[in-house]
């Protein structure tokens, strides 16, 4: 069976090259996994933009109605880190709908991925940090509210700390957020996820595949999940340029199959969004992101 990935066109607003947020790598991801093969056999799905009503599951409502009427105050848009146009508008509506989607199929299938998401940064008033709305939460608020999953569970292996996702869940009962992050990146003032581990600069493989080891037991034992959200971030690479944090790409890709493995051979469906990455070249870029996928693809 093969891999359920949800994605669509628009995940590019079409940012300049030299744009700080390397916007092209939605666009360069979707054809890396094209040639792989991952997008046949009924297997790719496209979502529709996220209502109001969705959205404002996890976000104020004067917030989302600023975003898709491209009114957000100028304040809120610089700690966002670009203009909420148009094009991003839609961009962060179709993101959110797609990793809800993906945890959807994920609960079908027992595992699928969206070439978005993990805007973890984005707050219930206000985005921050290259994220406009928080899909993890949205998608999470979502489904709890449908009945599908009571028992969630969000691993943020980003390399910055999942503060706004931790804002909007913290206290929701039977969600479970842990982040491992650079502890000295952004954000600087950050809000507790149920667990955090903070790691120093430069950690490398072993030691980060080592802490990872021996938490996932613990994770599993204090949610009981019956749904993961796993953010693969690749900004813990060595070479990106937001990140302080020195794994390989077969680091990156020993990560996801410790997280993906773990849970599938216990039969704990997993939803996987593909966070940050901030390489200047996005062909390689996309090519630590399509790893998710890859790795992803040998659990259907």
């Amino acid at each position: 069976m093969p891999l359920q990935v949800v994605s669509h066109p628009d995940y590019d607003a079409e940012f300049p090259a030299d744009h700080r947020f390397p916007m092209g790598k939605y666009r360069a991801l979707r054809v890396a996994l094209e040639r792989r093969g991952l997008f046949g056999n009924g297997s790719l799905h496209q979502p529709q933009p996220a209502t109001a009503e969705l959205l404002s599951r996890a976000h104020e409502i004067a917030y989302v109605e600023q975003v898709i009427g491209c009114a957000v105050p100028h304040a809120i848009e610089r700690e966002i880190g670009f203009a909420v146009g148009e094009r991003v508008a839609r961009r962060a509506r179709l993101a959110s709908a797609g990793t809800l989607l993906a945890a959807e199929l994920a609960l079908e299938y027992g595992i699928a991925c969206n070439t978005a998401g993990g805007s973890h940064h984005a707050r219930r008033s206000r985005g921050a940090g290259f994220c406009t709305f928080n899909d993890v939460a949205v998608a999470a608020l979502a489904l709890r509210a449908a009945g599908r999953a009571s028992r969630i569970l969000v691993v943020d292996l980003d390399v910055h700390q999942g503060d706004g996702t931790a804002a909007i869940l913290g206290g929701e009962p039977d969600i479970v957020t842990f982040s491992m992050h650079a502890e000295r990146n952004f954000p600087v003032r950050k809000v507790p996820s149920s667990l955090d581990i903070g790691l120093p600069d430069e950690t490398g493989d072993d030691a980060y595949l080592g802490r990872l080891h021996d938490i996932l037991p613990e994770l599993l034992e204090s949610s009981r999940p019956e749904l993961v959200f796993y953010n693969a971030g690749v900004d813990p690479h060595r070479d990106d340029r937001l990140g302080r944090l020195a794994l390989s790409d077969d680091g990156l890709r020993q990560r996801d199959e410790t997280v993906i493995s773990f849970f599938r051979d216990r039969d704990v469906p997993v939803c996987g969004v593909i966070g940050g990455g901030y390489s200047k070249d996005v062909t390689e870029l996309a090519e630590r992101h399509a790893i998710l996928f890859e790795t992803a693809a040998r659990w259907c």
